[in-house]
């Protein structure tokens, strides 16, 4: 995930994940403070060196406005709990596919009811065909989630950088009642700047 930069809310919770870019300019417009950076250099002069931030904290509280989950392969990934939809097995993003239930070329189209998670054995085992023709069972119907909230995201990729971990509340028991509610803090994370 080198290149990502982990956005904290004023509050020191995680907000969202943005390329480091977008990172640097909420810095320079002065609407967050850098608390990790990564070792890489972006710029160096006689006078002034930035490195690539890794975390940053909003100065701001805001409210959030509520929006649709976009869909994405990450989204779907989350929403799944990045696990296979047909053989029940987690695993990291990088080996998963997401697989249209009813294939293109038979009508299907990409919307959150039609995408699943897919492992590359069981995607290339269903083909083209619907899991019914390759004799195969979703663990799940897919539908649209009403929100993921980025503490889903960072526990279940698998590929987190090191700088993130004392910020992401890896104590907090994500069953299926506790995901989307409030998780909390673990005592030995950090609790301010």
């Amino acid at each position: 995930m080198s290149g990502h930069v982990l956005v904290l809310t004023a509050g020191m919770e995680p907000h969202r994940v943005v390329p480091w870019q977008k990172a640097i300019q909420m810095l320079f417009l002065g609407k967050v403070e850098v608390l990790e950076e990564y070792d890489e250099v972006l710029y160096r002069s006689v006078t002034l060196t930035i490195r690539m931030p890794a975390v940053v904290r909003l100065l701001r509280v805001f409210r959030g406005i509520k929006r649709a989950v976009k869909f994405s392969r990450i989204n779907v990934f989350t929403r799944d709990k990045f696990t296979c939809q047909y053989c029940g097995e987690k695993r990291k993003m990088r080996e998963l596919n997401y697989d249209h239930v009813v294939p293109r070329h038979l009508g299907g189209r990409t919307t959150w009811e039609n995408i699943v998670t897919s492992c590359y054995p069981c995607n290339a085992k269903k083909r083209n065909r619907t899991p019914e023709m390759a004799g195969m069972t979703l663990l799940s119907l897919p539908c649209k989630p009403k929100f993921l909230p980025i503490t889903v995201h960072l526990n279940f990729a698998g590929d987190i950088p090191q700088l993130w971990e004392s910020y992401v509340y890896w104590n907090a028991q994500l069953s299926e009642s506790s995901v989307g509610h409030t998780l909390h803090r673990d005592p030995n994370a950090r609790s301010g700047v």
